[in-house]
């Protein structure tokens, strides 16, 4: 049986995100989650649009949802990037606010959009159906071994909880729970929705490599051998800038940064070739590959319990 949703996929997911889109589609397949892309979906205007211009932070994301209510009707909108959530959420949020936002919305996009169909974080969507937390327990070749990982929410996926109602704002659980089942083990710390410095790494990098290295420090402190994420900017960021912080800070952070779907891919089987984990910047293939052990077979009963069982079932 699966579970179908209109899907959602972002800009990153054929670029600097395309791992992510590798490891989401491979573990989706197998866990039942059908994804169907939305067609001729447009960019949501994450980063950009939505501080430049009211309007069009408004009518990047409606018109993709409004093709979904038409091409994909009845369907509810999943997305894998965070920021490509958080845009999508918040016009959904803002068309239902009152006819007026909604007339206004679909005069920019010159359709009509009801903004019926919610819109999902992929995290959601698998903590929240028991069918897909078991259908991911029982695909589950190998487990994480009990790696110790800092999941990384970033600054927008559970925020503003007014429109997300989604997890908790500022000690968010859905990605540690999901990773336990793969048998990894979160560790408390905080800085699990700091902000990574987004954009600030190409336009104002003396203020975002600090950023960054706050979180890799945090992080390393805490004890995780690995941070995990569900944002392709956060993931970027941190990957891409790990080796120019240790040179601007003089440290000498080792921590790979996964998105979680890559985990979770690997536990399932797939080799780190067909999820995108040899194009990251800091190596992280082999690291995870080595995490991997054996899942745990249920003890055997003691001697004397079997033997009282067998007198049980003889009476």
């Amino acid at each position: 049986m699966t579970v179908d949703y209109a899907y959602y996929p972002g800009c990153a997911s054929c670029s600097t995100g395309i791992s992510y889109e590798m490891s989401a589609k491979y573990m989706s397949k197998r866990i039942g989650l059908r994804l169907m892309e939305i067609p001729d979906w447009n960019c949501c205007g994450a980063s950009a649009a939505h501080l430049i211009n009211h309007d069009l932070s408004l009518a990047l994301p409606a018109r993709s949802l409004a093709i979904s209510q038409d091409k994909l009707p009845g369907l509810d909108v999943v997305a894998t990037c965070a920021a490509c959530y958080s845009r999508l959420k918040n016009t959904q949020y803002y068309v239902n606010q009152s006819a007026e936002n909604r007339a206004h919305v679909e005069s920019l996009i010159e359709r009509e959009y009801r903004g019926d169909a919610n819109v999902y974080s992929i995290l959601q969507v698998i903590i929240e159906s028991d069918e897909l937390k078991r259908n991911l327990v029982a695909q589950l070749k190998k487990t994480l071994g009990g790696l110790k990982v800092a999941c990384y929410y970033g600054c927008v996926l559970v925020r503003p909880v007014e429109v997300t109602q989604f997890d908790d704002e500022e000690n968010p659980q859905s990605m540690d729970d999901i990773l336990r089942l793969a048998g990894a083990e979160p560790v408390d710390w905080a800085f699990k929705t700091e902000c990574c410095g987004a954009s600030l790494q190409v336009t104002r990098p003396s203020f975002g490599k600090p950023m960054v290295e706050r979180i890799l420090k945090n992080a390393q402190a805490n004890g995780a051998e690995a941070i995990v994420t569900a944002c392709p900017l956060c993931q970027l960021n941190l990957d891409m800038r790990e080796k120019e912080v240790n040179q601007m800070a003089g440290t000498n952070y080792k921590l790979p940064v996964y998105y979680f779907t890559e985990l979770i891919s690997m536990c399932m089987g797939a080799s780190p070739k067909e999820i995108g984990l040899d194009k990251h910047y800091f190596p992280a293939d082999t690291f995870a590959k080595n995490s991997l052990a054996n899942p745990v077979a249920p003890e055997a009963p003691a001697a004397e319990d079997a033997q009282k069982e067998k007198l049980e079932v003889g009476a």
